[in-house]
């Protein structure tokens, strides 16, 4: 039995090298796979942070004070401002018509005219 048993041995080795193989290229190409895969997530998070960052510290550059007057026509009435999204919106009320009149805020260029009337 002894010569048996080492011949059991003997074909056991044999035939596990090749499962052993096998096992082997498995486990390389899950590591491949699992190295593409962080890779891939590395580049999104860097890729996330450079455009928060580019939003928070680089997007328009300064913004210089201005201090200038915007001039209204005579006899208008002041009725609210807003800014938003690089605009300047001011409505005002002239001879009981409302107009809003949307400003450019870098340049202070008047950059459109909405009247609101009443229907007869």
């Amino acid at each position: 039995m002894n010569v048996s048993g080492a011949r059991r041995r003997a074909n056991l080795s044999i035939a596990d090298e090749p499962a052993e193989s096998a096992a082997a290229q498995v486990v390389a190409r899950a590591r491949i796979i699992m190295l593409i895969s962080a890779l891939t997530m590395v580049l999104a998070i860097t890729a996330v942070i450079t455009v928060i960052g580019y939003r928070m510290f680089g997007g328009s550059g300064p913004v210089a004070a201005t201090d200038e007057v915007i001039p209204l026509p005579k006899g208008a009435r002041l009725i609210s401002t807003s800014a938003s999204a690089g605009r300047v919106a001011v409505l005002i009320e002239l001879d009981g018509v409302n107009e809003l009149r949307t400003f450019d805020i870098k340049t202070l260029k008047q950059t459109g005219r909405l009247r609101f009337t009443r229907e007869p």
